[in-house]
């Protein structure tokens, strides 16, 4: 798999490209700054971008403005967003754009090497992860929209699938069997009007994107 990454901290980009490669992964080139990034997907056309959402010269949405341009014109090309901080309209923008091959992590997880990993992974094959702490604060600025009629179970469940988790990554965590969470999640795709018309997958990612989008 062959990823590009954009840092500016030298250390971070550093860091990076030292624990992909000897993870597997081939760092096609590495940049600090949104041009430099979109220039080398244009020569390496990669199978994924990481990059970090504040970059020079500005430090505001760089990296989101840029991975905007690349899931445009690249949409073969996954994007994962790094950032600081916790600002889940940086994932609803990407989600908005195009609902496949998106994640969105705080800096921390990179700590977490397997966690880590696992979500490059699943974005690159086209799915969505999601930071923890993202949907967490999703979860409680919800008030007076559609997703107030889930249970809160229901709730829980399409939290976990709003970070990437598959059905038995979800009964694992809620200690559950599939079967149950597979009765949840067609609670949830009825509830929230996505019933027929697509595939369990796709009707996956447009239940993230609407409680992301808090239903609207």
């Amino acid at each position: 798999m062959r990823i590009v990454i954009a840092e500016d901290s030298v250390l971070l980009r550093a860091g990076l490209i030292k624990l992909l490669e000897t993870s597997g992964f081939e760092v096609a080139d590495a940049s600090g700054d949104a041009d430099g990034l979109l220039a080398a997907v244009e020569k390496h056309r990669p199978d994924a971008v990481i990059t970090d959402v504040r970059m020079p010269p500005g430090y505001s949405d760089e990296g989101v403005r840029a991975a905007l341009v690349i899931r445009r014109q690249w949409p073969d090309v996954a994007v994962l967003l790094l950032s600081q901080y916790v600002e889940e309209r940086y994932a609803a923008d990407l989600l908005a754009a195009n609902t496949s091959g998106v994640g969105y992590l705080l800096k921390d997880r990179v700590a977490d090497v397997s966690s880590f990993l696992a979500a490059l992974r699943r974005v690159a094959a086209g799915g969505t992860a999601l930071d923890p702490e993202v949907v967490a604060q999703l979860l409680v600025r919800r008030q007076n929209d559609p997703l107030e009629s889930l249970t809160p179970r229901e709730r829980e469940v399409l939290a976990l699938m709003a970070e990437g988790r598959s059905n038995s990554g979800i009964a694992e965590g809620l200690v559950v069997s599939e079967s149950a969470v597979a009765k949840h999640i067609n609670n949830i795709f009825a509830k929230l009007g996505l019933v027929g018309g697509a595939n369990a997958d796709h009707r996956r990612v447009l239940a993230v994107l609407r409680f992301l989008e808090g239903g609207s």
